[in-house]
Formats: C-alpha cells, sequence, structure tokens
C-alpha cells in the first residue's frame, strides 16, 4: 500500500466514524437509542437496508464464489423481490399499528410471552454467530495486509466496532449507513470498470462472458430439481423466498431498519426499493469475480490465494515440491492463456467449439494442480485453511488496482463490515433489553436505567462475536457460512410469525411446542442429511405451521388463553 492509499481509508474510515458519532450526539432516550427518531424518509430506510445485508463478506467472498463457481449464486436471491411485496403488504402496517420496538413484542400480544422469549433467543443465537462472521471478514484483509496475527486483528477490530456501535443507535446506524452505502456503489463500480480496463484490448464484456461461459462460470440460471445442489432457480424462489422473509420480516437487525420509518409508505418504499436493486447489485459483484477470473486467464495468478499460508508451507521442509509445482502451474498457465486467446479470435466461427472444449481440458489441469498444492500446503502446514476463495479478490485489488484506488476499496469493505456489524449488534442489543430484560427482569425501570442496559448489552453481543470470530477460520466460503447460520434459525422464526398472521386458532403452547420440535428436527437435519441449506428455511417453517395445527387440535380447550389481538 503506498501513502495515498492509507490517507485514502484512513481518511473515508475517520470520516464515516466521526459522522456517527456526531448523529449520535442528542441522543438522550432509550427509545432514541432503540428505534430512532420516526422520520426515515425511504431512501434511507432502502440503502440502510441494503447496507445491513451488504456487508464486508459481500466484497470479500461473493467475487471468489463466482471465481471458483461462476454465476449460479444469484439465484439465492431470486425469492427477495417477492419477499419484499409481501412483507410491505402484510408485516409493516401490522409493526406499525402496534408501535412496537421489537418483532417480537408482537408474537406476546398475539401469542404468550414464552412464545416472544423464544423468537428473540432464536435471532439472538443466529444473529449473533452471524456477526462474528462480519467481524472475521474484514479481519482477513488486514492480516493479510499487515502480517498481524488473525486472532489479535479480531479482537481489535471488534473492540473499535464494538466502541463506535455503543455511543450510536438505530438513527446514528441507519444514517451512517446511507453515505457508506454511496461509498460502497461508488467502489463497486469503480472496480468493474478498472478490472475491464485491464483486460486485453480484444477482450470486452462479450468476449469475457464466452470464455467465462466455456469453463461453466456463467451459470446464471439452473432449472434442475436435485435437491442436493445448494443454487438452482427453484430453490432461489422458494427457499430464497422463505429466507428472504424471515430475514427481512421478522429479524430484528432488518425490522429495526424500517420500524424508524416516518410513516407505513416510507417503509414500504424503503422496502420495495432494496427489492428491485438487490438483484442487479449482486448481480454486478458476481459479475466482477467473474472478471477477475477472466483477468487471471491472461495475468498469472498464484497457485493459492491466501499468500501467508502458502510462506508458512514454503518454510517448511515441503518447499521443493510446491517449488515443482509452481513451475508447472506456470507451464500450465501459458497454455490455458493460449486457448483462451484462440477463443478469443474463433468467438463466432466454426471453430469456436474446438477452442472452447481446449479452454475447459486446460482448466481442468490447472485445477488439478490447484488441488495438489493444497494438499501439500495441507500437509506442511497441518493447521492450515485450503479454503482460500475468500482472499481472490482481495489479492487482485493489492496486487493490480492503481494506487488510490486500493485505499478506497479496502475503505469500502472496512465500512460496509462497520455498517453491517453495527446494524446487528445494535439490534442484538435492543432485542435483549426490550424482549428479555425489561419484560421479565426489570418491568419497572426508568428510561435512564433502559438506555444504560442498552448500551451494555450492545458491548456484550460485541465480546460474543468477537469470540465467535476466533472460530471463523474453520468454515466454508463465508458468505454460504452466514447463509447457513440464517437459513438454520429462520425458516423456524417465519413459520411462528405465519402462523400468528395467518392461523388465528392456534395459540401459545401450540405453536411454541412445535418450533422448539420444528428447531431441533432442523438442526438434526443439517448434521445428519446432504440438503441445500436454503431448504431448511421451507422446512422448518412448513414444520411450525404443521405442527401448530396438530398440536392446538388435540390440547385441551381451556389449556391455552386465546390471543390478545386478531390483526389478520
Amino acid at each position: 500500500m503506498k501513502t495515498l492509499d492509507w490517507v485514502v481509508l484512513i481518511g473515508t474510515i475517520a470520516t464515516i466514524v466521526g459522522y456517527g458519532i456526531y448523529k449520535t450526539r442528542n441522543i438522550a432516550t432509550s427509545a432514541d437509542y432503540l428505534k430512532g427518531d420516526g422520520e426515515l424518509r425511504w431512501p434511507t430506510i432502502g440503502l440502510s437496508i441494503m447496507a445491513t445485508q451488504a456487508s464486508a463478506i459481500t466484497f470479500l467472498s461473493v467475487p471468489g464464489q463466482a471465481y471458483e463457481d461462476g454465476m449460479r449464486f444469484v439465484q439465492f436471491y431470486f425469492g427477495l423481490p417477492i419477499a419484499m411485496v409481501i412483507i410491505s403488504a402484510v408485516f409493516v402496517p401490522i409493526y406499525y399499528k402496534l408501535n412496537v420496538f421489537t418483532a417480537y413484542e408482537y408474537l406476546e400480544q398475539r401469542f404468550d410471552p414464552k412464545t416472544r422469549v423464544l423468537g428473540a433467543l432464536l435471532f439472538m443465537t443466529g444473529r449473533g454467530l452471524a456477526a462474528g462472521i462480519s467481524i472475521y471478514a474484514p479481519a482477513i484483509i488486514l492480516s493479510s495486509l499487515m502480517g498481524w496475527d488473525l486472532n489479535a486483528t479480531n479482537l481489535v477490530l471488534g473492540a473499535v466496532v464494538i466502541l463506535y456501535t455503543v455511543s450510536g443507535g438505530s438513527k446514528a446506524v441507519s444514517q451512517t449507513q446511507k453515505q457508506q452505502m454511496v461509498v460502497i456503489m461508488g467502489g463497486i463500480i469503480t472496480a468493474a470498470i478498472v478490472i475491464a480496463y485491464r483486460l486485453p484490448d480484444d477482450v470486452g464484456v462479450t468476449t469475457a462472458a464466452t470464455l467465462a461461459g466455456a469453463v461453466g462460470r456463467m451459470n446464471v440460471i439452473d432449472f434442475s430439481f436435485d435437491p442436493d445442489t445448494r443454487y438452482t432457480f427453484w430453490s432461489g424462489i422458494t427457499g430464497g423466498l422463505f429466507l428472504a422473509l424471515s430475514y427481512f420480516g421478522t429479524d430484528q437487525s432488518q425490522v429495526q431498519r424500517y420500524l424508524g420509518g416516518k410513516s407505513v409508505a416510507e417503509s414500504r418504499l424503503g422496502l420495495l426499493f432494496n427489492g428491485v436493486l438487490k438483484i442487479p447489485m449482486q448481480f454486478l459483484i458476481l459479475f466482477i469475480g467473474i472478471m477477475v477470473f477472466v483477468f487471471f486467464l491472461f495475468e498469472r495468478p498464484p497457485v493459492f490465494f491466501n499468500q501467508p499460508t502458502l510462506d508458512a508451507a514454503y518454510a517448511t521442509e515441503h518447499a521443493p515440491e510446491l517449488e515443482r509445482l509452481e513451475a508447472e502451474w506456470t507451464v500450465a498457465f501459458e497454455e490455458r492463456k493460449q486457448t483462451a486467446l484462440a477463443l478469443t479470435a474463433a468467438e463466432g466461427s466454426e471453430a469456436e467449439a474446438a477452442a472452447a472444449a481446449a479452454l475447459q481440458a486446460a482448466q481442468v489441469k490447472m485445477d488439478g494442480l490447484r488441488a495438489e498444492a493444497k494438499t501439500v500446503i495441507k500437509a506442511a502446514v497441518p493447521t492450515a485453511e485450503l479454503k482460500d476463495s475468500d482472499y481472490i479478490f482481495v489479492s487482485f485489488v493489492l496486487r493490480y488496482l492503481p494506487t488510490g484506488l486500493v485505499g478506497l476499496l479496502l475503505a469500502v469493505i472496512l465500512s460496509a463490515a462497520m455498517s453491517s456489524t453495527a446494524s446487528e449488534l445494535n439490534a442484538l442489543g435492543s432485542t435483549t433489553i426490550v424482549d428479555l430484560y425489561k419484560r421479565l427482569f426489570r418491568p419497572d425501570a426508568d428510561d435512564r436505567h433502559i438506555l444504560r442496559a442498552s448500551k451494555v448489552a450492545t458491548a456484550f453481543w460485541g465480546g460474543v462475536a468477537v469470540a465467535f470470530a476466533t472460530f471463523a477460520a474453520l468454515l466454508d466460503n463465508l458468505i454460504q457460512a452466514v447463509n447457513i447460520l440464517g437459513s438454520i434459525f429462520y425458516g423456524v422464526i417465519l413459520g411462528i410469525f405465519l402462523v400468528a398472521f395467518f392461523v388465528r386458532r392456534v395459540r401459545g403452547t401450540a405453536v411454541f411446542c412445535a418450533a422448539v420440535v420444528a428447531q431441533l428436527g432442523v438442526v438434526v437435519l443439517f448434521f445428519t442429511m446432504d440438503i441445500g441449506y436454503l431448504w431448511f428455511n421451507v422446512i422448518g417453517c412448513v414444520w411450525v405451521i404443521v405442527l401448530s395445527l396438530i398440536i392446538q387440535a388435540v390440547l385441551p380447550p381451556a389449556s391455552d388463553p386465546p390471543p390478545k389481538t386478531q390483526e389478520v
């Protein structure tokens, strides 16, 4: 990193943090801290929702996902626009009518206190762990860039995020995210332009798509019905729909973003704004990964993208074997480069099919050498994490972007990490205080006490997130790890809310027991069966609905008080 990069990086982060602190200077009540002042307009709500979801993991992991697996991950979001319409029509009016601080307050009014607490606990478990991954993701950058110990980097970065979050509130998070999202979108577009510029003169976007498609990277839509395949049109439009309904409709980190809206209409417009822009945004980020892949068809890529781990392996007796593999890798790369050039020249002609087959064979050879290198690295460094896809985009940024833009894109990633983690910790703190502490232990606490307790709870969850971040290196691709964690819990939570909204005869005890059984069942499935994780959202939700109906049918009529509200 050059001096200009450091100036851009530090200046951008300092400006964003300073802006957040400035926006929190007048927070004096727990209501302002937990919910905001109820004056947010739809652009702020929409950008805040997008920024909460678009964490640093998005910019670290998604391009690497596309580099190795292609574009099919975009199918994950196919159900999201439909979910935005449903949430706008059903969820938002109910939350506004009841004037709730958290989504789980509604569950007590519809069912009973134990169901409210269960919903809050399920949210806190899943989101608390995911917040740890959100901290770990940008720590990869700093540890690789500075040569620091990864665990120490997690701790330092987590401490900074905790301080920033505890000092602010819901309104400050939303206002800051609006600025961060502008920086993020600018960074995405800049990265796409720079990568396209660095490709050979005769390789435009269309030719790049042809090259990537020849080796299976342009697999945007898959209509197969294989339940073991993670990303298909059907898993996206069903499992993705259920996941989006639960995440945006019942996850407090998202609900809190639009509960502070000026009106129902403003919140609805913010959600629909996200529904319209989210798929194009994810497509662009994935396509950046495809462009990086095409760039490395003409520029030699590392055999392993996690450079510190590769250096550690070279420091062992396995160095000669790695040197041999590196030499073979260079030869294989030159062969692949020539086949890529041949396909570029043959595009649109009768020779295109043969050239594409040659490129596929060259890619298979390089994939084999890369797998062999990982085996040697594992033998050299037994504790090494071999999934290096999260390092791919960072490696490209540090090695090939112009001075100044390196600092800008690192600032984009770090500001996204601060944005998403701040909203997660803020939501965890508010849920802990509103749904557990105040409801069960201190219902008579004054406002000043609740404000202090909210900040303590936020700091506590920050500590939990940092602790879990220590183990994040053991996980698969980070973007998948976050979504897998969500899918384990979100289906059950969504099932509880759908019963609350649409199945009037089911009462608290029935849905509580159904949710507990369904959650245990989903966990068992996760550990015992190889099912695409998006389907867990559907399975958990359906189980809660069906089991609650069965349990309610066999319960004695007098075993449960009637629901307090009948909104739907």
